[in-house]
C-alpha cells in the first residue's frame, strides 16, 4: 500500500504525470462546483426562499454561489462532496493516469482493453448514485456524532471506492465479468488503501489531487497484485502476446 502511495506521488518529476494533475485538479474543481451548485438548487426547489447556510448565513439568490463567504463554505462541504467526485472523476480521467503510470513503471505490457467511454462513466454513475446517498447521510450522522459518523463514513467510503477504482483499472485488462471477482479475491489488501484515499479526499485542497493519486495507487496495487501474466482480456478484444512485465 505505501509504495503505492509513495509512487503515486513521487512521479510528479514525469512532465506527462504534472500536465494530467494540474488538469484533474482542474477537472475536480469543475466537477466539485457543479455538484454543489445543484445540491443549493435543489434545496431552493424544495424549500423556496432564502436558503440558509450554516456558518454563512441566508442565500437569497442562488447566484449567490459566487460570493466569497459561499465559496469558502464551498471548501467546507468538500469534505463530503469529494468523494462523489472522485467518482465521477474515474470514468472520465481514470485511463490517462492509468496509462501514465503503466508507461513509467510497467512498461512491456500488453495493449489494455479499450473501454467504451459510455460504458465507463455507466460504471462510474452506478458508484456514484450510492456514494452521493452515503455521504448525505454522513453529513448528518457528522453534526450528531462528530467522531463515530466521519470515522464510519471513512470506512463505507473506503471500501466503495476501492471497489470503483479498482475495478476499473481491473477492467482495463480483463473481462467485464472477471474485473469484480479480482476485487472480491483482494479486497482485505484494498480496503486500507480505499480508507486513506477517502482521508485525503476529506481535506481541502489537497482532496483536489486525490482522484488522480487514487487512479495511480490502485493502477500500482492492480498491477501488483496481477502481474500482465495473469490478464484475461475482452472476449471481443484481439488475444495479444502477453509479454513479462518489466
Amino acid at each position: 500500500m505505501f509504495f503505492a502511495y509513495r509512487h503515486a506521488f513521487s512521479q510528479l518529476r514525469d512532465p506527462r504525470y504534472r500536465r494530467l494533475l494540474w488538469a484533474g485538479m482542474a477537472l475536480s474543481l469543475f466537477l466539485l462546483f457543479v455538484l454543489y451548485a445543484f445540491v443549493l438548487l435543489m434545496v431552493q426547489l424544495l424549500f423556496p426562499g432564502a436558503l440558509f447556510l450554516p456558518g454563512y448565513g441566508q442565500m437569497v439568490e442562488i447566484s449567490s454561489i459566487f460570493s466569497l463567504g459561499s465559496l469558502l463554505y464551498l471548501l467546507w462541504l468538500s469534505i463530503f462532496l469529494m468523494v462523489p467526485v472522485a467518482s465521477i472523476f474515474t470514468g472520465i480521467y481514470l485511463d490517462d493516469v492509468a496509462d501514465a503510470v503503466e508507461a513509467e513503471y510497467y512498461r512491456g505490457l500488453p495493449p489494455r482493453n479499450r473501454i467504451p467511454w459510455g460504458e465507463a462513466l455507466h460504471d462510474s454513475l452506478r458508484y456514484f448514485g450510492m456514494l452521493i446517498a452515503l455521504n448525505v447521510l454522513g453529513m448528518a450522522a457528522f453534526f450528531f456524532s462528530s467522531f463515530w459518523g466521519i470515522t464510519t463514513l471513512y470506512v463505507l467510503n473506503g471500501f466503495l471506492l476501492a471497489r470503483e477504482y479498482f475495478t476499473l483499472v481491473a477492467r482495463r485488462r480483463n473481462s467485464a465479468e472477471v474485473a469484480p471477482s479480482l476485487f472480491k479475491q483482494d479486497f482485505y489488501w484494498l480496503w486500507l488503501p480505499g480508507i486513506l484515499l477517502a482521508v485525503g479526499l476529506s481535506i481541502p485542497v489537497l482532496n483536489l489531487a486525490m482522484p488522480l493519486v487514487g487512479a495511480a495507487v490502485f493502477t500500482h496495487l492492480y498491477n501488483r497484485l496481477h502481474p500482465a501474466a495473469e490478464a484475461t482480456p475482452a472476449p471481443s478484444a484481439a488475444d495479444p502476446a502477453l509479454s513479462d512485465r518489466a
